[in-house]
């Protein structure tokens, strides 16, 4: 198990101090040895946007396997967390102050990838999971309860494929439940499908998008998708190491974002509170980063404001942010935690 203290820059004295240093002087282009991590600074930075919560959660040793989701319910105060092994359960359910809740101790998981809390202003909440296991219940995305009972499930279990009548997937990577019900899913996690699907609250197929290839509206490995306000639709096409935007009603092409990731790929999208900005999470360089939100009506190219730095083989994987207080929740496949973030205020704040 890794030791929640070297996984970011600010987790000890010397990397306050470092922070402190970025406040202070606004880039650092050298590599700074903190304890036995390596970090560095890449971009101009605005400001520290956030800092680690080391007392979050309060019993880190409940992490028994590879942590790959996070989802938040930031009226309920609570956050999930989905991850992988045998004999581990597939959820584990903190406070958003750390306090274990409980495990779900379901069979109908196999391999959980991305995880999403729908309808949380409801009296009626529920947590939508994609599993892009191999066995009879993978290849297909659920809808449970809080507490972990199975609701619906959206494909064909077991069995991965292509069609759309039956609606079948093949590694569904990720699915984002709008407010009207609306679903928006990607699919596939490196299968037989590159789609980004639009379903209404009937599920019924609205639009889709759905070759495999490098030009625009064509997906290579797509793994998060996210919606704004302004009726645009956000997905990190991690294997052609971009970002593609399209109208949420029509399925139109809007742009697309490629210069942030020339060294590695998006791998999770999300806005944070205050439609400011978007966290990006690049596993492979264990970074996450904060991108200027563009203006509605205007795409233009991506522009990084502040990074965090995590610890060699942290490798976060996926994000999901408390839309009250504006913190973040990191999923580690590498460290097998999930981590929380809070804002690091300087006369603004993320909500």
């Amino acid at each position: 198990m890794w030791s929640r203290g070297h996984t970011c820059l600010i987790a000890s004295g010397m990397a306050t101090l470092f922070v402190l240093m970025i406040v202070l002087y606004g880039t650092i282009g050298t590599h700074l040895q903190l304890g036995s991590s390596s970090f560095r600074q890449d971009y101009q930075l605005d400001r520290p946007l956030y800092k680690l919560d080391l007392s979050w959660p309060r019993n880190p040793e409940l992490f028994t396997g590879e942590v790959f989701g996070v989802a938040v319910n930031q009226y309920a105060g609570v956050v999930y967390v989905a991850q992988r092994g045998d004999n581990v359960p597939k959820v584990l359910v903190f406070t958003t102050e750390g306090d274990f809740l409980m495990a779900w101790n379901t069979t109908t998981l196999e391999m959980p990838h991305g995880i999403f809390l729908a309808d949380a202003a409801s009296s009626n909440p529920t947590v939508w999971i994609t599993d892009v296991g191999n066995g009879p219940n993978g290849h297909c995305i659920k809808q449970y309860s809080p507490s972990g009972n199975l609701l619906q499930v959206l494909g064909t279990p077991g069995k991965a494929g292509t069609g759309m009548n039956p609606l079948q997937f093949d590694q569904p990577a990720e699915i984002f439940v709008h407010d009207s019900g609306e679903m928006y899913i990607v699919d596939g996690d490196g299968g037989l499908n590159n789609r980004l699907i639009k379903l209404s609250k009937d599920q019924e197929v609205l639009w889709l998008h759905g070759e495999k290839g490098q030009n625009p509206a064509q997906f290579y490995i797509p793994h998060s998708v996210t919606v704004d306000s302004a009726q645009r639709v956000w997905v990190a096409d991690r294997g052609n190491k971009r970002i593609q935007v399209f109208n949420s009603i029509t399925g139109d092409w809007l742009g697309t974002w490629g210069s942030c990731f020339t060294e590695d790929a998006p791998y999770s999208v999300r806005l944070t509170p205050d439609k400011k900005y978007f966290v990006v999470v690049q596993l492979n360089t264990n970074q996450i980063s904060l991108l200027d939100a563009p203006p509605v009506g205007l795409i233009g190219q991506c522009r990084v404001v502040s990074v965090i730095q995590l610890a060699d083989e942290v490798k976060p994987h996926l994000v999901d942010l408390d839309l009250k207080t504006g913190a973040l929740f990191v999923a580690e496949i590498g460290a097998q935690q999930a981590q929380k973030f809070t804002p690091f205020v300087l006369g603004a704040s993320l909500i």
